[in-house]
């Protein structure tokens, strides 16, 4: 047998050899641990909008709201806020002064003007899946062009909301895009 010594041991080749086949089998184990704990994702319900009204202010604000609503995931239970998620949106952000409709009706800028054709797009999706619960939602003052009449979700930071409550009794994840042409929403079963 052929041994090994080091400063205050003597290992034997076999010995060390299991040891390092060990080490190897435990960097394995640990490594497919961590991979199955990478979620598989189940699409469940999409929807998407034509974006009807080009304007280069409302499409910046479109495609970082995508941004921000893109991959959040809302757990079993847990009621998700848009407005919560996306924040206020603010120059800082990036966002530009674009049209929106006040409670009356009038047609003002503000920053994140476009932000409503995510929501309302989020909206529809919600509408397809029975175990999600609407707890919050308002139509805007005047019709848009991107929905059907009364299928609408208007937001404003700090005073209308799209709220929507997940009772399912698994986690949902929400992915958002935009293209020149479509706001395209979906949202996924996550199974662990």
């Amino acid at each position: 047998m052929i041994q090994i010594k080091t400063i205050g041991n003597t290992y034997s080749v076999n010995r060390l050899s299991t040891a390092i086949e060990n080490s190897i089998l435990q960097e394995n184990t640990t490594s497919q641990q961590q991979s199955s704990s990478t979620p598989v994702e189940t699409d469940i319900a999409s929807f998407s909008t034509n974006i009807t009204y080009k304007d280069e202010n409302r499409q910046t604000n479109m495609s970082i709201a995508c941004s921000e609503l893109n991959e959040t995931i809302v757990k079993s239970g847990e009621t998700f806020s848009f407005c919560d998620t996306l924040g206020q949106a603010t120059p800082e952000k990036g966002y530009e002064k674009a049209e929106v409709f006040e409670s009356d009706g009038d047609i003002v800028n503000q920053y994140g003007g476009g932000k409503c054709q995510i929501s309302s797009t989020l909206y529809n999706v919600v509408l397809q899946i029975p175990s999600l619960t609407v707890v919050e939602r308002h139509e805007h003052s005047r019709s848009v062009s991107y929905v059907e009449p009364g299928k609408d979700a208007a937001v404003a930071y700090g005073s209308v909301d799209f709220k929507f409550r997940n009772d399912n009794d698994y986690d949902i994840k929400i992915y958002a895009s935009i293209t020149d042409e479509t706001v395209d929403v979906k949202i996924v079963k996550l199974s662990y």
